[in-house]
């Protein structure tokens, strides 16, 4: 796959618009494209390949045209190792390069990404002769470059066969990857979560195969579809390659992004690979941007509760925390109260790893740890932005805390989340990471602890009766003498036999109002 043509250059721009021209792009599938490459990053030609809207030799051929070099194939690649001395063999595996032709007149050389002018210099002042740089696919150079593993000795002689070995198997898992059974069966279970209204899919090797799950409202699920035990690899590999993860390294976890269209509704799934003792176990969590409906009195809060979290919400400064476990809805809670801002009059700004909606009017920066944008290093730098209203996606470290507390004390309003089990939970856990108790008094003005419940199947659900004991055990407030009618699940083709259908949220609000600010700060003094 090449790699030619960086993210937000101009020249992406350009070559999608020469797409166009020539036919072979429509503008909506650019629009696409773009708006994939903005929050994927890298490549305008990986990430038109790899949403399937352009064939690659109509790319590779385009691509050689807009850079104006030459496009080199496997069959123009010499067969024999040429004479490049006195440029060392390694130079050309650290650089992921070729040579394809070498003469007293000069010398070419192929590369995915023939407009890097470093490597060109460095060519030029290696060889001491003229230097050409063309086009090339990474797996035709990589085919190019085992010619010249036998030219080396000594210890790199042993790295180059390990190389070979590991590259032939990395080769053979794409071939299988790139098999159409593998690609209908990863396909189909994308689909299936759609059809379920799963949160996230679970890939799990195990021995003797591959163990597919779902989470549908909050419960794993055991996949209707077994998974062949010969395509087990090759199914890992391929959920790999379109999160654009290394399938090459199965020792170490990593993490990716996959941004595709199913059945009209576009999917992004965030991808996390783990190695286990009998292989890699990989999870998509699943966001389907056209599902989620960012309307705060539709997220299941009490009349009274969405009273005072509105009021809070409309406070001029202070810190408005969210807590709760993993996946209970707190990100999806703090969009819904973004989109109930006036975002025309306030300038809001957001912290986000990753940026899951893109909200109309609010500047949202998503971190980037692989350049060193962090929270709190971002944080220090939106408040030379003048903003009104700060949203930090976690609050994670020491740092992030202390600067978003010094934040709401100079008149901004920060909106984050934090992970503990009770509202009240929070004080006690920003002062056990380094906020001084005073601070968290003055600055913090409420914290709101969310829960995800199964809500019953609308459908089968049918009414039980509650003795009085078993309201006394449950805590229900009733008359134990007559016991409660309630509803119990089921179970019909309707809630595929779960007796449930969706989620609804229920809330903790703890508000720190004068009577908690003064027994707070009675308490600092003793």
């Amino acid at each position: 796959m090449t790699q030619a043509v960086q993210a937000n250059q101009p020249s992406a721009m350009l070559f999608g618009e020469r797409l166009i021209a020539e036919g072979l792009l429509a503008s909506r599938d650019l629009e696409r494209a773009l708006a994939a490459q903005r929050e994927m990053g890298g490549y305008i030609g990986d990430v038109l390949t790899r949403l399937g809207l352009i064939a690659e030799p109509d790319l590779f051929r385009m691509l050689a045209e807009h850079l104006q070099v030459d496009w080199i194939q496997k069959d123009d690649f010499p067969e024999a190792p040429l004479d490049i001395a006195p440029l060392p063999t390694a130079f050309l595996f650290n650089n992921h390069i070729a040579p394809v032709k070498a003469d007293e007149q000069g010398m070419v050389f192929a590369s995915a990404e023939p407009q890097a002018t470093f490597v060109q210099k460095a060519l030029k002042l290696g060889t001491g002769k003229p230097v050409t740089m063309a086009l090339a696919s990474s797996q035709d150079i990589e085919q190019a470059l085992k010619v010249y593993l036998a030219e080396e000795q000594g210890d790199f002689e042993q790295a180059a066969e390990a190389y070979v070995n590991d590259e032939e198997f990395v080769e053979h898992l794409k071939d299988l990857a790139s098999e159409t059974p593998v690609i209908q069966l990863v396909n189909q279970l994308i689909q299936r979560s759609l059809d379920l209204g799963a949160s996230d899919i679970h890939i799990e090797s195990v021995d003797g195969g591959l163990r597919t799950r779902y989470r549908v409202d909050g419960v794993l699920q055991d996949a209707a579809q077994p998974v062949d035990e010969r395509l087990s690899a090759a199914v890992i590999s391929r959920v790999k390659l379109l999160a654009n993860l290394n399938i090459a390294e199965r020792r170490l976890p990593q993490d990716g992004r996959i941004m595709m269209r199913v059945k009209g509704h576009e999917l992004d799934l965030r991808v996390s690979s783990l190695p286990t003792v009998h292989g890699e176990c990989v999870v998509m969590r699943v966001l389907d941007r056209q599902s989620v409906k960012l309307d705060i009195s539709g997220m299941g809060f009490s009349p009274d509760i969405l009273k005072q979290y509105l009021s809070l919400l409309n406070r001029p400064h202070g810190v408005l925390l969210l807590t709760g476990p993993t996946g209970s809805g707190k990100t999806t809670t703090l969009y819904a109260s973004l989109s109930n801002l006036d975002s025309d009059s306030l300038k809001i700004i957001t912290v986000e790893d990753p940026v899951e909606y893109q909200l109309e009017g609010i500047n949202q920066i998503p971190v980037q740890s692989q350049i060193d944008l962090t929270f709190a290093r971002a944080l220090r730098s939106i408040l030379r932005q003048d903003p009104d209203i700060i949203m930090i996606g976690e609050m994670r470290d020491t740092e992030t805390r202390k600067i978003s507390v010094q934040a709401a004390l100079t008149g901004h309003l920060v909106l984050s989340t934090l992970h503990t089990n009770t509202a009240a939970g929070a004080i006690t856990r920003l002062e056990d990471m380094g906020v001084e108790r005073f601070l968290i008094t003055a600055a913090v003005n409420g914290v709101l602890a969310q829960r995800l419940l199964r809500v019953l199947c609308s459908a089968c659900k049918k009414p039980a009766q509650l003795d009085g004991k078993q309201l006394q055990r449950l805590g229900i407030a009733g008359d134990e003498s007559k016991g409660a009618d309630v509803f119990e699940a089921v179970g019909c083709d309707q809630c595929k036999g779960t007796g449930y259908s969706g989620r609804s949220a229920i809330h903790e609000l703890f508000v720190l109002d004068d009577e908690v600010q003064r027994v707070n700060t009675r308490r600092c003094r003793c």
